[in-house]
């Protein structure tokens, strides 16, 4: 038998978040339920969209960048680059606790354990795979980039050659989606996937949060428009995007 089937008894028999430091900062109310420690930022909300198109239940902790909680020791031995979103699966692979960071892990990770969301068919799951990392190498980074030089500090330098590099780059993935789009619903054609929810919170954060919709002319990106439009009339989406509150 295996350490952790030895140890298997002991975790079904208690708190199965009692081993989990995190849980001294935000106690579970629920500990039989998936733990979210998160912010409604376009990274965070992958997840809690994702919770909600799957219908799982889960408990929603807020992780306050303006008290530093991301900092807190707490937080940190859950995931040690202090960033959000991170989660504890009580239900994990073997019935054991899963702690897992990285929003894009957590999407494969969640797909997997419903069968949802990302093809069984082993070319479509790469494809899909292809274009979620599409979106955390380069949709969320230079959309961040972006963000900071046109909204935040960044926007009081005097040299507006960094933010225009960030424009033009992020209008160059535009671009790329714009065509990938054409003649398809989604990302991935008719069925909508873990490519969508990865993507699409940072579209709408570039247009309405971060204010450069303008600097990056988003309105000649129609395919994109059109299906973020579709993105946020999801039901599951309308939820996922306040939480937590």
């Amino acid at each position: 038998m295996t350490i952790m089937g030895a140890l298997r008894p002991r975790y079904l028999s208690m708190n199965p978040l009692a081993a989990f430091p995190i849980n001294s900062k935000w106690p579970a109310q629920h500990p039989e339920r998936l733990q979210l420690y998160s912010l409604p930022t376009p990274n965070g909300v992958k997840v809690s969209i994702m919770l909600e198109e799957l219908g799982l239940p889960y408990e929603a902790h807020k992780v306050s960048f303006e008290t530093q909680d991301q900092l807190s020791p707490e937080f940190l031995s859950l995931n040690p680059n202090n960033k959000i979103p991170a989660i504890i699966d009580p239900n994990g692979p073997g019935e054991v606790p899963l702690a897992l960071f990285e929003s894009g892990a957590i999407l494969i990770y969640l797909a997997e354990k419903t069968s949802q969301l990302l093809p069984e068919d082993p070319a479509a799951r790469y494809e899909t795979l292809q274009w979620l990392m599409f979106q955390m190498g380069g949709i969320g980074p230079m959309f961040g980039q972006l963000g900071f030089f046109n909204k935040f500090a960044g926007k009081a330098y005097e040299d507006k050659r960094p933010r225009d590099r960030y424009a033009a780059e992020s209008r160059r993935l535009l671009d790329v989606l714009e065509k990938r789009l054409l003649g398809r619903t989604w990302i991935m054609g008719d069925a909508y996937s873990i490519a969508d929810i990865a993507t699409f919170p940072w579209i709408r954060n570039l247009i309405g949060f971060y204010e450069s919709g303008d600097l990056v002319g988003i309105a000649d990106f129609p395919n994109v428009l059109r299906a973020l439009d579709g993105f946020v009339a999801r039901p599951a989406v309308i939820r996922g995007l306040n939480i937590p509150s």
